[in-house]
């Protein structure tokens, strides 16, 4: 009975992130419009609301093409791998204690182990192998770099956040995702450490290869980077990859700083997607906003300031939590 709860609940909610991610694009197109002052989907349906379900189409019905020269175990493989990763992280992520649905007790995540926050950044790492493989399969120099580009970015941007997240387990005393969100019931760990909040959410953006980090798909200087021989299903897998880590990044953050499902009233659910969605729409708005980095200001800026700053906060943190508990 507890194995057919868990399929259940793996089965719910890899169909709420898939369709989530479909309607987070148009969410962010209607976001960018409004920043940019311009129009966005309106045509599909009540206020576009069908765009989502006419893009699925459109890109179920495309023809598909496999270029010559591709390695093409590998080239039909790295979209699974970057979708496999993105929705493996939410199996350690708790979205509240318990709910009573029809008699019974359900658990509000699908499974809880004493070292979740190592297995989440275990998953993160892996993402980097989808990017890669897609950039080497494909035979294509764009590609290439743009998987090296990836790469590259990933090893520099994970150590700063893992960092970050060092300091999140000490300051709760553990690594179980479930008890961290109990040690911010009175205070928040935004609250109690900013900077690893800071550190966290800028190497979010790295992570996701969203703007304006999004080098390995920079068009100006590698057509689309990566997934440059990608078309249809495969380039929308990648495509739902990515809003898919978008989600993954922002509940992490929600659980790890923002009191994961605590708020006002008894509604816990409510208050995790409240938080979550906010993030999501920071998300989008840095991407309507801000200019995308050169690869050596990427760079640079990872390992020259949030690594060394990632450090002394762990250093001060670790301090603090010696002396004063």
């Amino acid at each position: 009975m507890e194995a057919l709860e868990v399929l259940i609940k793996g089965i719910v909610l890899i169909s709420i992130l898939f369709l989530s991610a479909a309607y987070m694009t148009l969410c962010e197109r209607v976001v960018m419009a409004r920043v940019q002052l311009r129009l966005g989907p309106n045509r599909v349906g009540p206020l576009g609301l069908l765009q989502p379900i006419a893009d699925g189409l459109k890109l179920l019905t495309k023809e598909r093409f496999q270029p010559l020269g591709v390695e093409k175990f590998t080239y039909w493989l790295a979209p699974s791998i970057s979708v496999f990763v993105a929705l493996a992280v939410f199996m350690l992520i708790p979205f509240g204690d318990t709910i009573e649905l029809f008699g019974r007790t359900i658990s509000l995540k699908i499974t809880d182990v004493n070292v979740g926050l190592i297995f989440i950044m275990a998953f993160s790492s892996l993402a980097v192998y989808g990017i890669v493989l897609a950039g080497w399969a494909s035979d294509n120099r764009y590609s290439l770099l743009g998987g090296l580009r990836g790469t590259a970015q990933m090893i520099s941007y994970e150590i700063p956040m893992g960092i970050s997240l060092l300091t999140v387990a000490l300051t709760a005393g553990t690594l179980n995702l479930t008890e961290i969100v109990h040690a911010q019931k009175e205070c928040w760990f935004i609250v109690s450490n900013p900077i690893s909040f800071l550190i966290y959410l800028i190497t979010g953006f790295a992570e996701t290869n969203r703007a304006p980090f999004d080098l390995p798909e920079a068009e100006q200087e590698l057509t689309a980077g990566y997934h440059t021989e990608y078309g249809g299903m495969k380039f929308a897998l990648f495509f739902l990859a990515e809003y898919v880590n978008i989600l993954a990044i922002s509940a992490i953050c929600t659980v790890l700083f923002l009191g994961g499902w605590y708020g006002p009233g008894d509604i816990p659910l409510l208050w995790f997607f409240v938080k979550v969605a906010l993030i999501v729409f920071f998300f989008m708005w840095v991407r309507a906003t801000l200019p995308r980095f050169r690869y050596d200001q990427l760079m640079s800026f990872g390992w020259k300031v949030l690594v060394p700053i990632a450090t002394i906060n762990l250093i001060l943190t670790a301090y603090f939590v010696l002396v004063y508990s």
